[in-house]
Parts: C-alpha cells; structure tokens; sequence
C-alpha cells in the first residue's frame, strides 16, 4: 500500500486544483459520453431518415460545387496505402486521442486556459448532439452506388463494424461533423498556447489536415465540415460572451457600493 501511496501522492501534488477538481473535470467528460450515448440511440431510432438527409446533402453539394469528396478519395487511393492509412490513423485519433491528450497537456502546464476550453468544446460538441438528433445525417460511406469508399473497412483492422466502435459510435453523426469543430477549436487554442515554433505551425495546420481526412476516409461531406465550422465559431461565441458578461457583473457588483 506504501508502494501505491507514494506515486499517488506525488501526482497529487502535481495537480494544479487537486484531486477533487481533476475527478471533476474526468466526471464532467464522462457525463457527455452519457450525453452522446443517449443521442445515438435516438438517431439510430430514425434510419430511413439519416439516409434520406444524407441523399439530401448530395443533392446540394451537386448542385453548389460538385462531390469533391469523390475527388479527394480517387486521389489517396491513387497514392498508395500510406496515405489511405495516414488519414484513416487522423481519423481514428484526432476525435479522442488528441483532443484528450491536448487537454491534459493544457490541464497540468496551462491551467489558467484550461476552462475556457473545456467549456468551448463541451458547449460545441452539446450543440453537435443536437444536431444529430434533430437531423441524423448518414455519412458519404454509406452511399457506394455514388462510389464513395469506406476506406476504414477495405484497408485498416479497426472500422466502424468492429466490437466496442460498433457499440459507442454514433453512424448517423454526419452533420454537423464534431471531427472539424473540435479540430478547429484545439488548433486555435494551442496555437496561443505552445511556445514552440514547429508546434505552432503543427496546430496551425491541425484544422485543416483533420478536415482533410475525414473527407478522404468517407466519413463526411464537405456541408458537414462547413456546418461543423460553423458550430466552432457560434460555440466560441457564446463562451466567451458568457465570460464576459459575467467580468462586467462582477466588475458592477464591486464598484457599487
């Protein structure tokens, strides 16, 4: 017990707000994973609908540009595995993996910023879900007779069908894409944040190499990296809007006597 004290007692005198706070944060993430978890279950409820949003989306992207994402997957798979596996890897991590480890990084060594952009993010991603509840949206993956590729299934181990992905993802998710938001939303922040020049350059290019990716691998169109822009830029708003209404309150309250 000694042996598992020690360690455990150095980590929490590494934690800037201690234990209490970080299970809060840990809490706070586990109860929008309930939060999705509840929304896919009533996307999943509707599939006819997803599929019929998801023609609908084609529909205007013929109309406004073309299928560009036809496009970008001629040209990854023209390229060779390493690419197709490149953009599958982003696909897979970038939701999870490096929004998680980014706000770690952000929680131990800039605290100070660390709930401004927990709370972008959390309040980006709500408005996501209800998005995907109001208008499941079927991905590009979905639709081969437009000949669009699931590349996830042809060339990686790990896809949509596999075990615990098929149980926690949400297939209708489409619109607007959370993979761009969140993208858009942490490569801003970290650019501020890291001291690094070639890690301001990395973030800087985040946003887009994410958006990229998710277009190549057949999991979203390009309306829905556009709404997923947009949803970044609307939940950012609001955040800081809050913050600072609530300075000026603050501010009233200790001026007035």
């Amino acid at each position: 017990m000694q042996a598992l004290a020690y360690p455990l007692t150095r980590l929490g005198r590494a934690l800037p707000r201690g234990w209490g706070d970080f299970f809060l944060q840990l809490g706070i993430w586990l109860g929008f994973g309930l939060a999705y978890q509840l929304a896919r279950g009533i996307a999943d409820h509707d599939v006819a609908q997803a599929f019929q949003n998801g023609r609908l989306v084609i529909d205007l992207e013929r109309k406004l540009h073309g299928l560009v994402e036809l496009d970008l997957q001629r040209m990854i798979l023209q390229a060779g595995d390493w690419t197709v596996q490149a953009v599958n890897w982003t696909y897979w991590n970038s939701q999870f993996t490096v929004v998680g480890l980014a706000l770690l990084w952000v929680y131990f060594r800039r605290n100070g910023h660390f709930l401004r952009l927990r709370n972008i993010l959390l309040l980006g991603n709500m408005l996501a879900l209800v998005g995907f509840v109001l208008m499941p949206t079927a991905p590009p993956r979905l639709f081969p007779e437009w000949g669009f590729v699931d590349t996830l299934a042809s060339s990686s181990a790990l896809n949509h069908g596999s075990g615990l992905v098929q149980l926690a993802s949400n297939q209708f998710a489409a619109m607007p894409s959370i993979h761009a938001a969140d993208a858009l939303i942490l490569g801003f922040a970290m650019v501020s944040l890291v001291k690094w020049r070639g890690a301001k350059l990395l973030w800087t290019l985040w946003p887009s190499w994410v958006w990229f990716s998710v277009m190549a691998t057949g999991n979203h169109f390009w309306l829905d990296i556009a709404a997923g822009i947009g949803l970044a830029a609307l939940s950012t708003s609001i955040v800081v809007w809050a913050e600072t209404a609530r300075r000026r309150t603050a501010l009233d309250r200790a001026i007035l006597p």
